[in-house]
């Protein structure tokens, strides 16, 4: 009897132009997906992301049913149930999608040297292997400008493989319920906002990706920073999940054409960058990429900080965020920057701090993505934002809400704020003195 391969999934959430599949066609496949609460440490899955996947993989489960398959569900410290996994069925290959997290590296490379295993890798969510893009000196980049200019040098993705139309399924092995893993939230029922908001799962990518393309990529260059309006794909939590691949999505927006095509192309090679860095420097998460700002003289503010995290800063636009954040588990890029910068900048507290609440509270969130737009804000990572750069959020509100339809829906009746803008942005300048930073006579001008 021909043994079984071992089809381990972890953000691939998806049939069509899957390696993980295409690689194995026609062989017996035990499918599985292992929650592990384990070995991530402080970056097991927030509460929105543990929402999402539930509803992926109550959506993945019957997709694969249909043409044949069966999804295997387990859960534990991942490298072990690997291996129990393949001790059931009698696989001895393994095949699993490459990753730049640093715990879950770790955790292949335990499967990759356990006897009797052969584990092989295949760029499931990224365009391009986080080695493959170099300087011309041959080293990685740390600036993003340039970076994206490489990966559209290396030409058009190739076309994407179609799901397939029948998977020939491996013994049958017990699986948890979805159910017992407790992924939704009971009491109190936080999730109604964002049942509201989205579909996960493989069809509803699909969706969205056609509605973004039909109704808003001609306009994306010009629209993009208004939260007002419909004028972003919102397919991130879709790539983040890998209900997507970018190669797919890539593809798409060419063939439709449009004004906004490359300013939206670029995004995805914001992701594919904040995966290079954190393959690279994989402390990322937790340090500053410039060692220079391990001394910033950071706040201890737990009250701001609870403030800034249930959307009672009494700035408008910061408030509108923290609040659709909290409702859909998503935020407009635009706000997330401003947002941001309110809080590691007039507020002084530690970008962690701020990575922690959006890894908790986003639908989205990825650790590289999380972790590369939080050290860009705070000034501390590679190609960061100038560190004079403050957002003045009133300012920002004024230029890309001029309606005032954002703050309107989100923020409700002004409150007084918190800290006084001016102060605040003084403040954080004489921080940045501190460490040695020339922040006289520094602009407030925003982009």
């Amino acid at each position: 009897m021909t043994a079984p391969v071992l089809i381990w999934l972890h953000r691939e959430l998806r049939l069509a132009d899957n390696p993980l599949f295409t690689h194995n066609a026609g062989r017996p496949l035990v499918v599985a997906y292992v929650l592990d609460d384990e070995t991530p440490g402080r970056w097991k899955l927030g509460g929105a992301a543990r929402w999402w996947l539930h509803q992926s993989l109550a959506s993945l489960g019957p997709a694969l049913a249909a043409i044949g398959g069966r999804l295997v569900l387990r859960r534990g410290a991942v490298a072990s149930v690997i291996a129990r996994l393949a001790a059931e069925t009698g696989a001895r290959e393994v095949h699993a999608g490459e990753t730049a997290e640093p715990w879950l590296r770790r955790a292949q490379a335990a499967v990759a040297t356990t006897p009797g295993l052969a584990l092989t890798l295949h760029r499931t969510r990224l365009l391009f292997h986080p080695e493959a893009i170099r300087t011309g000196g041959g080293t990685p980049y740390g600036v993003f400008t340039p970076f994206s200019r490489a990966c559209l040098a290396r030409g058009l993705p190739a076309p994407p493989n179609p799901a397939p139309s029948r998977v020939a399924a491996g013994p049958a092995i017990a699986s948890d319920r979805l159910e017992d893993w407790r992924l939704l939230p009971t009491r109190p029922d936080w999730a109604a906002g964002l049942r509201e908001a989205w579909t996960p799962g493989e069809a509803g990518a699909e969706d969205r990706l056609a509605a973004f393309l039909h109704r808003a990529i001609d306009g994306y260059a010009e629209q993009r920073d208004r939260p007002g309006i419909a004028a972003t794909s919102r397919l991130s939590p879709h790539l983040a999940w890998g209900e997507i691949s970018p190669a797919r999505a890539w593809l798409a927006a060419e063939a439709r054409g449009g004004k906004g095509v490359r300013a939206w192309i670029n995004e995805l090679f914001w992701r594919e960058f904040a995966a290079h860095l954190l393959w690279h420097h994989p402390h990322m998460a937790e340090q500053p990429l410039r060692p220079l700002f391990a001394r910033m003289p950071w706040r201890h503010d737990p009250a701001a900080r609870a403030a800034w995290q249930r959307g009672e800063t009494g700035i408008g636009i910061v408030d509108a965020g923290m609040r659709e954040l909290w409702s859909t588990g998503w935020m407009h890029n635009r706000v997330r920057m401003i947002a941001a910068s309110f809080l590691v900048k007039h507020l002084l507290i530690p970008w962690q701090d701020g990575e922690a609440w959006f890894w908790d509270t986003l639908v989205d969130a990825d650790l590289a993505t999380n972790a590369a737009s939080w050290q860009w804000v705070a000034g501390s990572g590679a190609d960061a934002a100038p560190y004079f750069r403050i957002f003045n959020p009133d300012l920002q509100a004024a230029k890309f809400d001029r309606d005032g339809t954002y703050v309107g829906r989100w923020a409700g009746k002004p409150r007084r704020p918190i800290v006084d803008l001016a102060a605040g942005r003084a403040r954080a300048l004489a921080a940045f003195r501190a460490l040695g930073e020339p922040a006289e006579g520094a602009p407030e001008g925003s982009p």
